[in-house]
């Protein structure tokens, strides 16, 4: 066992974070040293909230010292409880912070995923406010951007943060790490209200059955009834082979999606704004994800100051099929939004299909036309979704029918 071990960050450019350091010693009893800023207004708030850590994981001698740099108690926490772990301590127990209510909201299959933002799943400072940003789904992140080093604290902090911060209504996503490890992160992100899963560098339906099995096994652990969808990420040149095969291995995949860094570096081409390095895997993605039913969802742009070139990638995207795309930074957000949104000829004709489709069935009719052509319920629903999305990027009222806005001829 260590007889010492510390967790976090410490540094001039530190903010919404801390630093932490156990030495466990004999006897003596335990003593606390803390520096913070806002020592005078929340020093005797920090030294109770370790005070109740050491009390709940037993730790009787001790010398605890932190460095705040404006830590929210449950980051405090998560630091904490990283360091007894590493020291081998925590007796198998987790110290978790309330689950508040405003982290406990459902999400449902037909919602808009346009914009998804990653944030660093070891970095405080960009989780507190990234809801407000109003991406349509927000990943925390457990592998490429976290250090091998700081996977366990990130797996913590991600944990308290699923429990802790308002998203408001976004999106909860966590992209677990590759397979095996990702397995392991599951335990601390199952139970606490993920909506999404991101399965990286995802090969085969076995892998993805892997994942599905296990988040399975702890929402029934955890007596828990709410669906946790899957997405798979596809990063090499096999994933791209079987596609298909991923995306249909399981009735929990929702998306798939691409990263074509990885891709990109597997097939040993770079990595270019074109794409034509990438055009026939992006294809194949988009093939596989409607041939299996789910959402097929593009990868990032990486030039978080190039506004024209995101926005032509989006253009692209959705040409080809695509109903959403990663981001890196929250300016990216409005960008990637408004693209997706229908064109206005676009609108007019879902319009006119819908309210087709709506008087057949008003009127008893399976058999739904508009002039001289029939509708299918596939394309029904396509028309359905444009609405959607234009109401979404306010485009269109979400009263258009009261307001006269019939265009059917």
């Amino acid at each position: 066992m260590q007889k010492s071990a510390e967790a976090g960050r410490k540094g001039p450019d530190v903010r919404s974070d801390c630093w932490i350091s156990i030495s466990l010693t004999d006897a003596g009893g335990i003593k606390i040293s803390i520096n913070s800023k806002v020592k005078a207004l929340f020093g005797s708030a920090i030294n109770n909230l370790i005070n109740d850590g050491l009390a709940f994981f037993e730790i009787t001698n001790a010398v605890v010292e932190i460095e705040d740099f404006g830590a929210l108690p449950f980051v405090l926490m998560a630091r904490f409880e990283t360091v007894v772990r590493r020291l081998q301590v925590d007796r198998g127990r987790e110290w978790l912070p309330e689950f508040r209510h405003i982290c406990q909201y459902e999400t449902n299959s037909e919602r808009l995923r346009r914009s998804r933002l990653y944030l660093p799943g070891n970095e405080p400072k960009f989780m507190l406010n990234a809801g407000l940003h109003k991406p349509d789904g927000i990943i925390l992140d457990l592998e490429d951007s976290v250090a091998p080093a700081e996977k366990d604290a990130a797996q913590l902090l991600v944990r308290n943060v699923l429990r802790q911060v308002n998203f408001y209504g976004v999106e909860r996503m966590v992209r677990i790490n590759q397979l095996p490890q990702g397995l392991h992160d599951l335990k601390f992100i199952v139970p606490h209200n993920v909506h999404v899963i991101l399965i990286p560098k995802c090969e085969s339906a076995e892998q993805v059955n892997q994942v599905d099995l296990e988040v399975q096994k702890i929402l029934k652990a955890n007596k828990i009834i709410s669906k946790i969808s899957l997405m798979p990420i596809v990063e090499t040149a096999l994933g791209a082979i079987r596609a298909y095969e991923i995306a249909s291995a399981s009735p929990n995949v929702m998306a798939l999606t691409i990263g074509l860094e990885d891709y990109t570096a597997d097939i040993g081409a770079p990595r270019t704004n074109e794409g034509r390095e990438s055009f026939w895997a992006r294809c194949q993605v988009v093939n596989a994800a409607r041939a299996a039913g789910v959402l097929p969802i593009d990868t990032v742009f990486s030039d978080i100051s190039d506004m024209d070139g995101l926005r032509n990638s989006v253009l692209e995207a959705r040409a080809l099929g695509f109903e959403g795309k990663g981001c890196i930074h929250p300016r990216q957000i409005k960008v990637i939004n408004e693209a997706f949104a229908p064109e206005e000829a676009e609108i007019v004709k879902a319009k006119n299909i819908v309210l087709a489709f709506e008087k057949a069935e008003a009127n008893g009719l399976g058999v739904v036309s508009l002039g001289s052509k029939m509708i299918d319920p596939p394309v029904v629903k396509r028309a359905q979704r444009t609405l959607q999305l234009a109401i979404a990027s306010r485009k269109l009222p979400v009263n258009w029918r009261e307001r006269g806005e019939h265009y059917v001829h």
